[in-house]
């Protein structure tokens, strides 16, 4: 049994090409964002104890004005419900599917500097490096297997009413560079979609737009879903066109067509606009989109509205244009760090397996 702390990240991550078609039996690229990210520590403890964070699990305040300011800008909700939630599902999974976990008890703490509300997965984020430490506190590395673990972080979610796909947690899993096949077929057969790690040194240097106080960005797939579900017309073209995105994108990015990149980002979100409406998507998040475009990048939401992916082709004095527009619309701009894949030895013999 360990002795000894286990600490595990996992990153913050870009929608580059596909969302949200990855809920919609679609594809998708995404990658992992060095930018931000979420650490979770687990130590050997007598009791099982999972820790509040100081700040983002506020219970003090200092005056009723200040609660009530305090769940105006972050809501009611911490990590210390992510990490109960994926504690109950990995159990679970494990007795299912006859798993023998060991008596021994742990305290679980975490941390993370990955922007509310902007797009990035902080959630889960979150869930994904509890899913690590416990996988290396019961030693079961090798017997979850990688495709598996994003479902179990989406499982964990889903207990906590979070709507989302698989997209955001495959990325997080796996790191660095991925496409992602979600296509109904696998989805039945599999229970899981076909992920294909790419190199990431394919990718063209990008940027990430976000806002300091953004709006929030888990009302969007609100009507989108149900009129897909009824066989809307429109809305099962669109997003099959949004698919073929991702996988024009593949193409695109083993051949450094970056100019066909730029076409797709913008295509991509232009899809997106036509399905759910400016109302929608918010002033906020396409003002971060039209910054981009009027100096004439590429832009779209990394995820579903919070933070913009952005690809200046001009290069360096595109970049400083993009950047002086930033400023005055009070926007952060940031060059995107890409990690690289995340997988170890024994988590590729899963994958070989």
């Amino acid at each position: 049994m360990a002795e000894s702390t286990i600490e595990h990240k996992a990153y913050a991550r870009v929608g580059l090409l596909g969302n949200p078609s990855d809920v919609y039996f679609g594809r998708a690229i995404s990658f992992s964002l060095g930018n931000f990210w979420a650490s979770v520590r687990l130590e050997p403890s007598d009791e099982l104890m999972i820790k509040p964070h100081p700040t983002h699990d506020l219970v003090n305040f200092r005056s009723l004005d200040h609660l009530v300011h305090r769940l105006d800008s972050e809501g009611y909700y911490g990590g210390v419900r992510l990490l109960m939630a994926i504690c109950k599902v990995f159990r679970n999974y494990c007795k299912d599917n006859n798993i023998d976990l060991h008596g021994g008890n742990f305290t679980l703490s975490y941390d993370t500097n990955i922007p509310r509300q902007a797009g990035l997965s902080g959630s889960s984020a979150i869930v994904c490096a509890a899913l690590s430490c416990l996988l290396d506190f019961y030693k079961l590395r090798q017997l979850i297997k990688v495709e598996v673990r994003p479902q179990l972080i989406l499982n964990a979610e889903k207990e906590l009413g979070i709507v989302a796909g698989l997209q955001d947690r495959v990325a997080q899993v796996y790191g660095g560079l991925v496409y992602m096949d979600f296509s109904k077929e696998h989805m039945d057969n599999l229970g899981h979609g076909i992920y294909t790690p790419m190199d990431i040194r394919l990718l063209p240097p990008l940027h990430l737009i976000y806002a300091e106080n953004p709006s929030d960005s888990g009302k969007v797939h609100s009507t989108v879903r149900q009129r897909w579900l009824n066989g809307d017309e429109l809305i099962i073209s669109t997003m099959k066109e949004v698919a073929n995105a991702a996988e024009e994108g593949r193409a695109a990015l083993l051949e450094k067509d970056y100019t066909k990149l730029k076409t797709l980002m913008n295509r991509n979100f232009d899809l997106r606009r036509r399905m759910f409406g400016d109302e929608v998507l918010g002033a906020l998040n396409l003002e971060m989109v039209e910054v981009a475009r009027r100096v004439g990048a590429a832009s779209k939401f990394t995820g579903s509205g919070g933070a913009v992916a952005v690809f200046c082709p001009d290069g360096p004095a595109q970049v400083k244009l993009l950047e002086d527009a930033c400023q005055k619309a009070g926007f952060i701009i940031v060059p995107i760090e890409v990690v690289p894949s995340l997988l170890n030895e024994v988590d590729l013999t899963t994958l070989r397996n």
